[in-house]
């Protein structure tokens, strides 16, 4: 299945494709053309998948990806082209704000500091998460499937990143994560955990 809102971006190599292949019937060149093309499109529908994931206990990895940090309340999610770039809700909790800032594309495993990005707040019974959806040198675009005052449970979807990016999680103070820098991980999979104190 394709990512929600990529359809017309995932079958965009299609046109080419359909006319490379016409033409391959009168041109041998175009046969080697079309085997290209053939290939970018298989890589486009690929990464633009919607996959389901097993949802587990806890709090959930919002993406899949490498860990690039986990420490204190915070984790960071580098996605390479090769992951799913569909993201989930972490917990069950009501969207209270989303705001875009638009930035420069640098590298999603350098400084993000001013890349384009967007933040989802969510009001949860264990305090306040804060998913941050960051756009990486390929990235162009952050597609958003939730709005303020949605309430959602944990593992639906929230929204999808265009091509290689950074996903960001800040939770209350009294969670604890059970991950390390650099483990790979998938979305759904149990990240943390809430304590009391």
């Amino acid at each position: 299945m394709i990512a929600k809102k990529c359809i017309s971006t995932a079958l965009a190599p299609f046109p080419f494709l359909l006319t490379s292949i016409i033409l391959s019937f009168f041109y041998q060149f175009f046969i080697f053309l079309t085997i290209l093309i053939l290939s970018i499109q298989i890589f486009f529908i690929y990464f633009f998948r919607d996959m389901s994931r097993n949802i587990e206990e806890g709090i959930i990895s919002p993406a899949d990806g490498r860990v690039f940090y986990a420490e204190k309340n915070k984790i960071s999610i580098f996605m390479s082209l090769f992951d799913m770039h569909v993201n989930l809700m972490p917990y069950d909790g009501k969207v209270v704000s989303i705001r875009h800032y638009d930035g420069i594309h640098e590298p999603a495993y350098g400084n993000v500091s001013k890349n384009e990005r967007q933040e989802i707040e969510i009001e949860s019974d264990i305090g306040n998460i804060k998913i941050i959806q960051i756009a990486g040198i390929f990235a162009r675009r952050i597609l958003c499937y939730v709005r303020e005052g949605d309430f959602l449970k944990k593992g639906e979807k929230i929204g999808v990143i265009k091509f290689g990016s950074r996903v960001e999680m800040h939770l209350p103070e009294n969670c604890i994560f059970f991950v390390e820098k650099g483990e790979k991980i998938k979305a759904g999979e149990t990240v943390a955990k809430f304590e009391v104190r």
